[in-house]
């Protein structure tokens, strides 16, 4: 089964992969933020674009790229059928005495740009950096060590769980069950879902333990230590002054 690594490229060389992960971070998702509440659409395309050309400058695959901010659009596209004909104001065009407004179609694309900006510095933030890395940087910036060991350990054992219930499933299958709608059907179905958490736990346990007698600690290591450069700082200041300068064109 494929599986979506998303910092499968991280090992490429651009100035967004050289940026220090925490200054990366606190950047980017400040960017996101400033993005994602702009209310003018010109703004928030200039925002769309922006962030388009931050993943050019990243030199991750296009189609790397595109195949997983797709699906954003695919789950929003319904937007652009749904408020033109739900929101009130100017008409656009009226089809079978069906009103479409042109605020409904404006604010719907504007919904749409801003997900689509926020998501591609996401994505570019997090397939630029190596998950490790990631997760170091989460330390240094005093993010809650719970909340990262739990980020850390559903990434990495999610897929494992996955292709546990792929096992069980194929082998249910194998020797003749078919999923139905009935009693008996949803109560096989109940087992096997109550097999995989039992094994899901075994695992878990057994995982913990072997982490316990290598050192582990609760805290992730790295061979790199992080130290900011004159670019990061460069790069950093220009980021910031962009979150803020969008904000005050839309303001004015």
């Amino acid at each position: 089964m494929e599986y979506p690594e998303i910092d499968a490229f991280a090992s490429l060389n651009s100035p967004i992969h050289r940026f220090d992960p925490r200054a990366k971070m606190l950047t980017f998702t400040l960017l996101i933020f400033s993005f994602a509440f702009v209310d003018d659409l010109k703004i928030a395309l200039y925002g769309f674009l922006f962030s388009i050309l931050i993943l050019l400058v990243s030199r991750l695959p296009m189609g790397f790229a595109l195949k997983r901010i797709r699906m954003v659009f695919f789950f929003l596209f319904p937007l652009l059928l749904i408020m033109p004909l739900t929101v009130d104001g100017e008409e656009l065009m009226n089809i079978s005495g069906i009103s479409v407004s042109t605020e409904g179609l404006a604010y719907a694309s504007l919904i749409i740009i801003r997900a689509l900006a926020a998501v591609t510095l996401a994505f570019t933030m997090l397939a630029t950096t190596r998950f490790d890395m990631t997760m170091k940087a989460l330390y240094a910036l005093r993010v809650p060590g719970m909340l990262v060991q739990m980020l850390m350990f559903t990434y990495r054992y999610i897929f494992v769980i996955i292709d546990e219930f792929s096992r069980m499933w194929e082998s249910m299958q194998c020797k003749g069950f078919r999923l139905k709608a009935n009693y008996h059907g949803l109560s096989i179905f109940g087992n096997i879902l109550g097999m995989l958490i039992i094994k899901s736990y075994d695992r878990t346990s057994r995982v913990y333990q072997a982490m316990v007698s290598k050192g582990y600690s609760g805290r992730p290591r790295a061979l790199i230590n992080f130290k900011m450069s004159t670019k990061d700082y460069v790069l950093s200041t220009c980021m910031v002054l962009i979150a803020v300068s969008v904000h005050l064109i839309n303001w004015y």
